[in-house]
């Protein structure tokens, strides 16, 4: 039976932790599980088993491994000191048995999107990046169409245009809208993004340094790497929709609590072909996974053992290869979570009964 890995670690840390270590995760406080993290090895979490492809009815297993540093100690700490935690528990992968890794969170997103720890492993190393845009783009643009939000005419937005998942997010939603925020800090890193989809795009493309802007649009999708909330109620359009992407968060859970006539969903979402068991908590329903977690077990089912998204620079056409060999398998976008809860019919309703009271 082929095999994967995956990689994840502690974004939110009492309570991932928690999952693994209750009585560490209700004992210390954020401090304390930031500077131990630094300590901690590599923690094997547990076996998945039952993926099952649509396609060829062939079965994988795998493993579940956590990197112990915390999305705050990544960005603290220098790059060769969190690649060298990635890496060891990348070699527990390989000692697993597992024929190719995936780098779930920021363990994706630190120093060069992958590249050195690729080059330090024997096993094949995946960001899943490429499905998770595929998946958050069609997640996007479903909720939009049951808002009533018409494509032909809307205003869209990407924060974090600028980074490896946002450009190609903007490549493929400017085929789709007349009018797009390109939003990112640096200007001009911004204008020559927009230079670079002159003649590729459908789209006014329109650069902004400013948060703010993104009271001009109605759908919004949030890629940045800030690591922390950027997003606030007062910067959303009445009646927007808002795929948060970004691990940890760009939008604050105060805009979940004050905007009820706005939709956050969460990026990436899918459900699992085959009676999936993952025997550990990650916080999804059974049967459910993130798009970067997805694209490692699709790789796995099609047996491509080899070096798939890494680096910052995603080519358009990988992101529709790993979309064709995820359907193919019997991927599928899995509804819509917010904050980690199902969205719901009602809730649906109310954020367009929302905006109705506001017209």
């Amino acid at each position: 039976m082929d095999t994967f890995a995956f990689i994840i670690h502690p974004i939110d840390p009492k309570r991932d932790v928690s999952r693994k270590f209750p009585l560490l995760g209700r004992l210390l406080p954020v401090p304390l599980i930031n500077f131990f993290s630094t300590y901690f090895p590599p923690v094997y979490l547990s076996e998945v088993e039952g993926i099952t492809s649509q396609a060829t009815g062939k079965q994988i297993r795998g493993w579940l491994l956590a990197c112990p540093l915390t999305a705050a100690r990544m960005l603290e700490l220098p790059e060769r000191v969190a690649y060298r935690k990635i890496i060891q528990t990348g070699w527990l992968a390989e000692r697993l048995g597992a024929q190719i890794l995936g780098l779930g969170a920021f363990t994706s997103v630190v120093g060069d999107g992958g590249l050195t720890i690729a080059q330090a492993l024997d096993v094949p190393v995946t960001t899943g990046d490429a499905y998770t845009i595929a998946v958050a783009v069609e997640a996007l643009l479903e909720a939009a169409r049951l808002l009533g939000i018409s494509l032909e005419a809307a205003t869209a937005a990407v924060v974090g245009a600028t980074g490896a998942i946002g450009q190609v997010c903007a490549e493929m939603l400017a085929e789709r809208v007349p009018r797009l925020y390109l939003i990112a800090q640096n200007q001009a890193r911004l204008q020559d993004f927009a230079n670079s989809l002159e003649g590729r795009s459908r789209a006014e493309l329109l650069v902004s340094t400013a948060i703010e802007d993104l009271r001009q649009a109605q759908i919004v999708l949030a890629v940045s790497s800030a690591a922390r909330e950027i997003i606030q109620p007062r910067h959303l359009r009445s009646g927007s929709v808002v795929c948060d992407v970004a691990r940890p968060r760009d939008v604050s859970a105060l805009v979940a609590a004050r905007r009820k006539d706005v939709l956050v969903i969460d990026g990436g979402v899918v459900s699992v072909p085959g009676a999936v068991n993952f025997h550990f908590d990650f916080g999804f329903p059974p049967g459910k996974a993130y798009a970067c977690m997805a694209e490692t077990m699709a790789l796995a089912l099609e047996g491509r053992f080899e070096d798939y998204t890494l680096g910052k620079a995603i080519g358009r056409q990988r992101v529709d290869e790993i979309a064709r060999i995820a359907r193919k398998h019997g991927f599928r976008l899995s509804g819509f979570r917010s904050f980690e809860k199902p969205v719901t019919q009602k809730q649906i309703a109310e954020v367009r009964q929302a905006v109705a009271a506001r017209a």
